[in-house]
């Protein structure tokens, strides 16, 4: 090991803006953190959709806010319809083989042949690998690879893949973890018994950009009545269809001229009511914004390690309302003392009309605020993974002499 400056690779399957997805936060965050002190080299693909897969940057070698980046194509994009059969049949089959199991996990993707290859031949290159996010392909093939020296950010949660027997064996690789929240480890030692989680719960960072401008979005997007924000990408899987259901009931039920703001890529079909405003994609300053015009932002999915969404409301002063079927999400609630939470449509309405009130929206939003200044900095997660790697690196010095 380089004794002044340790050389560590961040492995993740997108990488750059934020809209490519929490793990692609996770990993810029992280990786930005680390280069103060040792020389730090990402390693992800040249993907921009984790629905496709596609090809949609160049190969090679960049800097993205001084981060030294190498891109590896991805074999092939995703078959969705194949996918989608191959997944339908895993979840028919209780127990599935593991040749089973791994093909889905090369259909899941991305497979990036090119940054396999790169891990076998250079591993000794490096003196520690942080792989964020389980759940792809480049994890799964590619931390047996350095496991060694790897360390793993799981940002896991009870999701039906994770049941698969062939994560048994490969959460017992690593040579450490770190979590996003205590309900990410907690779940995890529940669900992985003989595997040595330790690690800490090295949460996440949230930086709000100096200019938000709340007006700004609102004419954008010419929004003059209050709104509900959703942020994120706008699909089935993150609870849009249940959300956009129980917000008509809402409507219907209440009288209230409030309307629900979807900003985010959209990968279903929308109605097209007049309460509904579905910006797609837009910047970062933008979404900042949209936070800072919002009454309240909501997150409907139940599967969550550890919502970005709910953090950067806080940032902005702003209460929140998750589903109650996310034990992560209660969680963060709880903690901040910055949100309510929701079983049904029922519970939705309840919550929503407790946030009318202004004083009980101002006071969770403030709660939230507090929380996210004192918990949740880059610079925290950063020194937290930071002092992992270095135990990874001592550890390795040792077994080598």
């Amino acid at each position: 090991m380089n004794e002044s400056r340790p050389r560590y690779a961040v492995v993740a399957p997108l990488y750059g803006e934020s809209w490519l997805g929490g793990s692609a936060v996770y990993a810029a965050g992280v990786a930005k953190q680390l280069t103060a002190s040792a020389q730090v080299e990402v390693l992800t693909t040249c993907a921009d959709s984790y629905t496709t897969w596609a090809n949609a940057m160049p190969e090679g070698h960049e800097r993205v806010d001084g981060v030294h980046v190498r891109r590896f194509p991805v074999g092939s994009s995703r078959d969705s319809r194949g996918f989608d059969r191959l997944s339908q049949t895993l979840l028919r089959d209780p127990q599935p083989s593991l040749d089973l199991q791994e093909s889905w996990m090369r259909a899941q993707g991305p497979m990036a042949e090119g940054l396999l290859e790169h891990l076998d031949r250079f591993a000794n290159r490096y003196d520690a690998v942080v792989f964020v996010s389980y759940l792809y392909a480049i994890t799964y093939f590619g931390l047996p690879i350095v496991e060694d020296r790897a360390l793993l950010v799981p940002l896991a949660h009870d999701e039906w893949p994770i049941r698969f027997s062939m994560w048994d064996r490969f959460f017992e690789r690593p040579r450490s973890f770190a979590f996003a929240s205590t309900e990410e480890r907690d779940f995890l030692a529940s669900r992985f018994r003989h595997a040595r989680l330790d690690g800490p719960i090295a949460g996440a960072g949230i930086v709000s950009p100096p200019d938000i401008d709340a007006q700004r979005f609102r004419s954008a997007f010419g929004l003059e009545d209050r709104f509900v924000l959703y942020v994120g990408r706008v699909d089935a899987s993150k609870g849009c269809e249940t959300l956009l259901d129980d917000f008509a009931r809402h409507r219907g039920e209440s009288g209230t001229d409030r309307k629900l703001v979807m900003v985010g890529d959209v990968h279903m079909a929308l109605p097209h009511p007049d309460w509904l405003v579905s910006t797609g994609r837009v910047s970062e300053r933008m979404k900042w914004d949209a936070l800072a015009a919002a009454d309240s932002v909501v997150v409907p999915s139940r599967y969550e390690s550890l919502s970005i969404a709910c953090l950067e409301a806080w940032a902005c002063g702003k209460p929140t309302l998750v589903n109650a079927r996310s034990t992560p999400l209660v969680g963060q609630c709880r903690r901040s003392g910055g949100g309510l939470w929701y079983s049904n449509a029922d519970e939705f309405t309840a919550a929503l009309q407790i946030l009318d009130h202004g004083e009980a929206a101002a006071r969770l939003g403030a709660q939230g605020r507090r929380y996210v200044t004192e918990y949740y900095s880059w610079q925290k997660t950063g020194a937290s993974i930071a002092s992992c790697l270095r135990r990874i690196c001592l550890g390795s010095s040792s077994q080598a002499s």
